[in-house]
């Protein structure tokens, strides 16, 4: 059995270090992943033996004397391996402000003059996630996770786009919305710039839906081209906090890439 993690609410990352793995615990049943995620936390799951081994050698001392906290589970269940899952919050927290993300002016170009992609929301939401695993190392999407993430979709809280090209996926991105903050997960493109494409369109529809910020969890040169920047930790958890609703309805229909480049001869 699997056990149940409890404590994420009383989780404060803000007194977290900034660059390795604020909590361990082994559950990624749907409502842990969520609370997770309300807390400013996401998981990254051992690929194997070796790297839950390698989280128990390094980590060990630091979590016995709380500087990284071993989340708890429900009294009265199996305990898990805790270090077969480490939970991470980094400071500063890369983040798109939805007004911000922008495509290059050359793939702009390209959309506008030849490429016919166009964009859905949640209309491949397993499919993406699976081409997000494919080939990657290490392999943190595990069966488990995927198995959570698609329970989350059905229930409201994790979406995905996918890029269309003549009725081929050709990229996507996916991630779990808290509020008007969405923490993307993965992104996968099968034509460049296509991953860029899905993300800016998240922005756009998310934006119209009342989002605020898309959560890019890792920095990357990928998420400063599409218009990311870092601010710190302790502010991103202040805008999770402000979360009123928890889900702001996104139109999911198919829509052309193209209206998401500005109009010829802006800046």
């Amino acid at each position: 059995m699997v056990s149940r993690c409890a404590g994420w609410e009383a989780l404060d990352v803000r007194e977290a270090a900034p660059d390795g793995p604020v909590a361990f615990c082994a559950d990624l049943s749907p409502a842990s992943l969520l609370a997770a995620y309300r807390a400013g936390v996401y998981p990254f799951p051992a690929s194997d033996e070796y790297v839950r081994a390698l989280n128990e050698a390094v980590f060990a001392d630091q979590v016995q004397d709380g500087r990284i906290r071993l989340v708890g589970k429900d009294a009265g269940e199996e305990a898990a391996d805790p270090y077969a899952v480490s939970w991470w919050s980094p400071d500063p927290r890369p983040v798109l402000p939805v007004t911000s993300a922008h495509l290059s002016r050359s793939l702009a170009r390209r959309l506008r003059n030849r490429l016919p992609w166009s964009t859905s929301m949640d209309r491949r939401f397993e499919q993406v996630v699976r081409e997000c695993r494919a080939g990657r190392d290490p392999l943190w999407l595990t069966d488990e996770l995927i198995a959570s993430l698609v329970r989350l979709h059905e229930l409201g809280h994790a979406h995905s786009v996918e890029v269309w090209e003549d009725g081929d996926l050709i990229g996507g991105v996916f991630g779990l919305q808290v509020g008007s903050v969405f923490s993307m997960d993965s992104m996968f493109f099968h034509r460049p710039g296509a991953s860029k494409v899905a993300v800016t369109d998240l922005a756009a529809r998310f934006a119209q839906a009342g989002g605020v910020l898309l959560d890019a969890q890792r920095d990357s040169p990928h998420v400063r081209d599409l218009g990311g920047v870092l601010i710190p930790r302790e502010q991103y958890v202040r805008h999770l906090g402000r979360t009123t609703r928890d889900r702001l309805p996104m139109t999911t229909a198919t829509l052309p890439a193209r209206r998401l480049t500005p109009p010829t001869g802006s800046h």
